[in-house]
């Protein structure tokens, strides 16, 4: 484990520097190299949702994999649901399952979240040392995990066995036998639920029906896929990040405290600050320019969800945390029909986590840390934490 060195005190912990800022106001874009597929960034917020909504021009529906930055078309073939699919037809696979992913907004929902996340934050309070990405971070997203998918939740126990990453291991970005170890145990699964069919989201996908014709073994798993990778590293960096920032602004976790009606505020603001996912990409279908520059049909754009989120054009003090930010039109949930599917569980998840913090932790104290860096042709992101040590201490 890393210790803080000189260097690092130099800035917050929880600082998390805007290494676009300077491409976005010059010309709004970058160029990066990917598996020999390039990539160009779109930086700016308007850019950015624009081509979030032009989804005749910047498809989503190309060959599975080739949307994610970085690709994943060499260790999957199973196309993600509604993730990687079009309208007309991505309409009725959303309005199937997004009822379901709706459910965080139940009462009864909501008392078994705060239940999970009460009982954890009970555990780590006045242990002397607590990793927050694994023993924290991770566990609260697997046992959230059970309610969203409405199983025993004794099965998050499984995926926390799996570490962190669902795709990538400690020395390899996009790891096939590491992404195996969910496929099979999807495949398992999906049988089980045909077999005995229970209340589950696997049961309630193989029960439904698309255009007619009832949802095949492939398409309940690339619902599945997105659900379990798609919600996995984005909730642990949120969680993760959140907790290094009211570490070192107290204050901030009293005001909290004494103003709760600002909760949902300042989830947005975290979300919009931290950006959990840096971007997502999409094929374009036609040559066309974005920003006065021209990209070829065919090539791969993305939209860069953490630059368009620090943009000065947009945000006023867009590189501070503002608890109650007035307007806040961030795209740290995406932007337009695409928008994250799991967007209201994890909202759920950090308004019960902050409001459990606030009322039950007194201080939390940084030990020792080391950055989660992404690369990104000239950019360097800090993403997060690969692991991070705390003390929180009790009121």
């Amino acid at each position: 484990m890393e210790h803080v060195t000189k260097d690092q005190k130099k800035t917050k912990t929880s600082e998390f520097p805007d290494p676009f800022e300077q491409a976005r106001i010059q010309k709004g874009y970058s160029d990066i190299e990917d598996q020999n597929d390039p990539v160009t960034m779109l930086l700016r917020l308007k850019d950015v949702r624009k081509t979030a909504h032009n989804w005749k021009t910047f498809i989503s529906g190309a060959k599975p994999g080739r949307i994610v930055v970085p690709s994943e078309v060499a260790i999957r073939d199973i196309r993600q649901i509604p993730f990687e699919v079009d309208p007309p037809e991505h309409t009725d696979y959303r309005n199937l399952v997004e009822p379901w992913f709706k459910r965080p907004l139940e009462e009864e929902y909501q008392a078994k979240l705060k239940g999970i996340i009460d009982e954890l934050v009970d555990e780590v309070i006045n242990k002397e040392d607590v990793e927050v990405v694994a023993d924290f971070s991770l566990k609260l997203q697997s046992r959230a995990l059970t309610l969203l998918l409405n199983i025993p939740y004794e099965e998050s126990e499984t995926w926390i066995s799996w570490g962190v990453h669902v795709f990538r291991s400690e020395d390899t970005a996009l790891d096939g036998d590491k992404a195996n170890i969910l496929y099979d145990y999807l495949d398992e699964q999906i049988d089980k639920a045909i077999e005995n069919p229970g209340n589950d989201l696997y049961s309630m996908l193989l029960s439904s029906e698309v255009n007619g014709q009832k949802m095949s073994k492939e398409e309940v798993k690339g619902v599945m896929i997105l659900t379990f990778a798609g919600g996995r590293d984005t909730v642990i960096n949120a969680v993760t990040n959140s907790i290094s920032y009211f570490a070192e602004n107290p204050k901030a976790l009293k005001r909290i405290h004494e103003e709760p009606e600002i909760i949902t505020k300042a989830v947005e603001e975290l979300v919009r600050y931290f950006s959990p996912l840096t971007h997502m990409g999409r094929v374009v279908t036609e040559d066309t320019k974005v920003c006065e520059h021209a990209i070829k049909n065919d090539s791969r754009v993305s939209m860069c969800w953490a630059s368009a989120n620090r943009d000065s054009a947009v945000f006023e003090k867009p590189n501070e945390v503002v608890l109650d930010r007035k307007i806040n039109p961030h795209v740290g949930f995406g932007f337009s029909h695409h928008n994250c599917l799991g967007a209201t569980h994890a909202r759920q998840i950090l308004k019960v986590l902050l409001g459990s913090l606030a009322e039950k932790v007194g201080g939390i104290e940084i030990k020792n840390y080391k950055d989660n860096i992404e690369e990104w042709g000239e950019f360097n992101r800090k993403v997060g934490f690969d692991n991070i040590t705390v003390n929180f201490s009790g009121k």
